[in-house]
């Protein structure tokens, strides 16, 4: 029996995925398979989004509160560094995005920041001050 992708979507997956490998193609599920292929691709720009925050939101607090550095603070941003350039090795396209990328990870940087410090959302420039290279530079923090 053919599962329905809206009311089983794992039976739906597995067996959509059964069909592609014999290639039973008039038997597909285009509509949602393209539904499908679309999210893939918006999840994996809101993982280097994520990432980016992350790694934002900790070069802000770096920079703004510099009495707090600390260990955990380099550890975060050199795994943050890492994981992003991963990221963008796997999904090269992506390069493609990083002006509006980078534009949305700092916007939720500044209210990642502002929440884990006693600093205002206000306290932080309101366009990112650090150019992607230098984000994503080993070594680069900001002072």
């Amino acid at each position: 029996m053919r599962p329905k992708y809206e009311e089983d979507f794992y039976g739906w997956a597995i067996y959509t995925a059964q069909l592609l490998r014999n290639k039973r193609m008039n038997e597909l599920d285009f509509d949602n398979i393209i539904e499908e292929m679309e999210a893939l691709g918006r999840s994996e720009k809101h993982e280097l989004i994520n990432r980016l925050s992350v790694l934002l939101s900790h070069l802000l607090k770096w920079q703004f509160q510099p009495t707090m550095r600390g260990h955990s603070w380099v550890y975060s941003i050199k795994e943050q560094r890492k994981q992003s350039k991963i990221h963008l090795k796997d999904n090269p396209s992506l390069k493609n995005k990083l002006d509006d990328i980078l534009i949305d990870a700092y916007d939720v940087a500044i209210s990642k920041a502002a929440k884990e410090t006693t600093l205002d959302e206000k306290s932080f420039p309101q366009e990112c001050p650090y150019t992607f290279d230098q984000i994503m530079m080993d070594g680069f923090y900001p002072e």
